[in-house]
């Protein structure tokens, strides 16, 4: 006998959607067929719904322990499960200590262990004085090595700090020894700053002011100069947040001489313009900056032709203080995005643009499980972890802050409609959020298994 069976959703599997049964055992998809017979303990009657695979989020902040105040793993890992996401590989900074040695390491899961709704993978960071500690990083089986080559971090006592290109390169090497992959925010850090020096001198203060001490050539720069570190160094590269097609194109083209490169962007990029900025405020903040419609519309053909790997939330929450300067320079910059990457998209992807279900899930699930090496995830087959969201595309609502389950509950995103709706969310067959009862009771995330 099934644990569980899934009736009659229409299944977005790895290369067709499909009106399937779905059956579950032991937290595994058993079987798939037109109709399945059999007893089951539980039975979903998916009817007019579509399944997919569960998001699969590869670059997540939570702030515990160390600014826990400004998201924490119980609030952020039940928004994930409300928003679709059922693992996720969280970033080894904006809590304190960051994560750059084994010690902070064995602090980071202990915060965890016990608090999650969702299936998880840590992280290692890569800053200026941790080369040592790189290879028992490893060893321990942190899902991948975050650097920026932005300027980055507070100088408070165990915060993260960028690296120099020099830094970068012997991080990429000891990371290349054991087969590790390394993701870097690329922008140009010289060039930014001193623009933005420019323009507080200036009296700016708007957000479209702070995209445009950012320009689209910093972000290529860097990401071109990064591209070539990591092949010098022999290191498996990974492309953070990508803003704008140009950058897309410089890790196509280093991809096409053999440079083992990925890269990911974010639903914000897609959802958002600098034009819209200055009305949403200090919330649509982050970096590298959310680019003109112009950009966006690009973005949007490269997705109809399959050619984004895959699509993060990026969520980088923080307290609403953080948030409420008037000047958009000394604002926090990061977007509490998670609970509305899968239901957006789906939206603007597949009901607006007509955009298949499968390449959404690709992009959102099965391309980045693949990259970070998570095993059982990311796809509706034979024997991968049950791991599902439904959608139901006949609901429409309008997000509110009263939806949010963010610690604190403000998102880029308020006041937007959404034409379809999450109804239910599956971790290992194992109901963790529902429309009608909300989060479950109990947290049954645990940590993901790296190879």
């Amino acid at each position: 006998m099934f644990d569980l069976i899934i009736k009659k959703g229409m299944a977005v599997l790895p290369d067709a959607v499909e009106m399937v049964d779905i059956a579950v055992k032991n937290g595994v998809i058993a079987a798939m067929a037109p109709t399945i017979d059999e007893r089951a303990a539980r039975e979903i009657n998916a009817l007019g719904q579509y399944v997919l695979p569960g998001m699969v989020d590869v670059h997540m902040h939570l702030s515990e322990p160390g600014r826990t105040e400004w998201e924490g793993y119980r609030t952020g890992t039940q928004a994930m499960a409300a928003g679709g996401i059922t693992s996720f590989a969280e970033m080894p900074l904006n809590q304190i200590p960051c994560t750059t040695d084994v010690p902070s390491l064995e602090i980071k899961l202990k915060a965890a262990e016990g608090q999650c709704w969702v299936d998880y993978a840590p992280m290692g960071g890569l800053v200026p004085w941790n080369l040592k500690d790189l290879a028992p990083l490893a060893d321990a089986g942190v899902a991948a090595f975050k650097a920026f080559v932005a300027t980055c971090g507070s100088g408070k006592p165990g915060d993260f700090k960028n690296v120099t290109d020099f830094e970068l390169f012997r991080g990429a090497r000891e990371i290349a020894k054991k087969d590790g992959l390394l993701i870097v925010h690329c922008e140009n850090a010289t060039i930014t700053d001193g623009l933005g020096a420019e323009a507080r001198s200036a009296g700016e203060t708007s957000l479209s002011a702070y995209v445009a001490s950012r320009p689209i050539f910093t972000e290529v720069e860097a990401v071109h100069r990064v591209l070539m570190i990591a092949e010098a160094a022999g290191c498996r590269i990974h492309i953070a947040h990508c803003s704008c097609p140009e950058a897309i194109e410089e890790v196509e083209r280093a991809k096409a001489r053999g440079v083992d490169a990925s890269f990911e962007s974010c639903p914000h990029y897609f959802l958002l313009a600098t034009e819209d900025l200055d009305a949403i405020g200090p919330k649509a903040k982050c970096s590298p900056p959310i680019r003109d419609r112009a950009h966006q519309r690009r973005m949007w053909e490269l997705f109809g032709d399959g050619r984004i790997e895959m699509l993060v939330s990026d969520h980088s929450p923080c307290t609403f203080d953080l948030k409420a300067s008037p000047n958009a320079f000394d604002a926090w910059g990061g977007i509490s995005g998670c609970q509305n990457c899968v239901d957006a998209m789906f939206d603007e992807a597949v009901l607006k643009r007509g955009i298949s279900p499968v390449v959404l899930a690709r992009a959102l699930a099965s391309n980045a499980a693949r990259r970070f090496r998570l095993k059982g995830k990311g796809e509706i087959a034979l024997g991968m972890d049950a791991d599902l969201t439904f959608i139901d595309p006949s609901q429409t609502y309008v997000l509110t802050a009263d939806h949010l389950l963010y610690k604190n509950k403000f998102s880029a995103y308020e006041g937007r409609k959404i034409g379809c709706r999450i109804v239910r969310t599956l971790v290992r067959g194992e109901e963790v959020w529902s429309l009608q009862n909300g989060p479950s009771a109990r947290p049954i995330g645990r940590r993901m298994q790296i190879g």
